[in-house]
């Protein structure tokens, strides 16, 4: 039976798999709405408030596999810090190339034209 949750649990689950400049197979997800909770969560009330930090946390937790290793949702700073210097600039650009939305990319394929 094809019901709102059944197509938002769905939707959830589906993953990308992508390539960064440096070679490394990512898989990535959209986060949902709880992933989201759990990293404002782990980020603490300072960094969770802070924008730009949380972009690239975001980013970085978007991260299912790298090479087909999974990677764990972080729990605490400490842990996105190390997922984001893991990943590094290749990787966090790859995945914000990625998970742009899609009018973004139609206007940036365009105006390349």
């Amino acid at each position: 039976m094809d019901t709102p949750t059944t197509r938002h649990l769905q939707a959830a689950q589906q993953t990308q798999t992508i390539e960064d400049s440096d070679g490394r197979t990512l898989t990535i997800r959209r986060l949902t709405a709880l992933d989201r909770l759990r990293l404002f969560k782990a980020a603490g009330p300072s960094l969770a408030q802070n924008h730009l930090w949380l972009g690239m946390a975001t980013l970085a937790c978007s991260t299912a596999s790298i090479d087909d290793i999974p990677v764990p949702p972080p729990t605490n700073e400490a842990q996105i810090e190390a997922l984001v210097s893991r990943l590094g600039d290749p990787g966090l650009a790859a995945i914000a190339h990625a998970l742009r939305p899609q009018h973004q990319a139609d206007q940036v394929t365009q105006a390349g034209n």
